[in-house]
């Protein structure tokens, strides 16, 4: 008989999401074969056996890794903040940051199949994730990350968890941390006017002009006199301009003095912003809402019914 050890039901629950006591006991039935346990719970369990992976992970955290002049930022994902604080979780996101930037993975899959071992579990990283979802019963993913190798410095800022910022910079390291905590600030979208994506210039000229026209419908039905088209296209063409000097770094005024822009204090600190990547957790998940307490309550009598 196979002895069947509390990372086998960890990494089995990870895979299926039933109770650990169910886990343990098809892990005992099929003498520690995962593949055949795991199919025992889904004939036993059926729906109950559903993977975690199904869950939405829309909270979690970001982690950043700087070396030189490589380096790398991670967005890794879980289903509720509670878990953001979890030290295995958090040491899982900074590892993964790690070997993005010492390996250079092509995607999350390759990701995965590097070589980590953590919390008992491994050999590859994608190995802990799985663990650890059975262990802390919560579903975790990677969701996205990008690597920096640069002729140029780098440096970076994480604002608690949920947000962080790499740039690329030539000059000064403290300029350009500074600049990295304005970004975390003020989310600039692109790093000049000129940067700025084509679709959210369009989207905000259509604005004005609805805005144009609408202006116009009231002038007309209070009897005031119409302006002509080619002061509406001024306004118009002043909203898309406000609108681009809002969105883009250089522009922006700068946090720590809002009597100069970024670009300005660059200039003064003889600093060049090459680029800047900026992650926030979540963004562009949408977020599955309920009641919490009653989700809790269901949790805990499935509990005692595997038990």
């Amino acid at each position: 008989m196979a002895a069947i050890t509390a990372s086998m039901v960890a990494q089995l629950r990870g895979k299926t999401d039933a109770p650990m006591m169910e886990c343990k006991k098809a892990l005992t039935e099929a003498d520690g074969d995962m593949d055949k346990a795991e199919e025992l719970l889904r004939v036993k369990l059926g729906s109950k056996a559903g993977k975690a992976s199904a869950r939405i992970t829309a909270e979690g955290v970001v982690a950043s890794f700087i070396e030189g002049s490589t380096g790398a930022l991670i967005e890794i994902n879980c289903e509720t903040d509670f878990v953001t604080r979890n030290d295995s979780f958090q040491a899982l996101a900074k590892a993964a940051a790690e070997l993005i930037a010492r390996h250079d993975p092509a995607d999350v899959e390759a990701l995965g199949a590097l070589a980590h071992a953590q919390d008992g579990f491994g050999p590859t990283l994608e190995d802990v994730r799985r663990g650890l979802i059975g262990k802390i019963g919560e579903n975790m993913s990677f969701r996205r990350f990008k690597r920096f190798a640069s002729s140029h410095s780098l440096t970076g800022y994480v604002h608690g968890t949920r947000i962080g910022v790499v740039v690329e910079y030539d000059g000064d390291e403290t300029a350009a941390r500074d600049v990295a905590m304005h970004v975390a600030a003020m989310k600039p979208v692109a790093l000049s006017s000129a940067d700025v994506p084509a679709e959210l210039v369009a989207r905000e000229r259509a604005i004005a002009s609805a805005k144009a026209a609408e202006d116009a419908a009231a002038a007309q039905a209070a009897g005031k006199p119409l302006q002509s088209a080619e002061i509406v296209a001024k306004r118009v063409e002043g909203g898309v301009q406000k609108f681009l000097k809002e969105v883009s770094l250089l522009n922006q005024p700068f946090v720590k003095n809002d009597k100069q822009s970024v670009e300005q204090m660059l200039k003064e600190k003889g600093t060049t912003i090459r680029s800047f990547t900026l992650y926030v957790v979540g963004e562009g998940i949408e977020k599955k809402t309920g009641d919490f307490a009653a989700e809790v309550a269901a949790q805990v009598a499935a509990a005692k019914q595997g038990g």
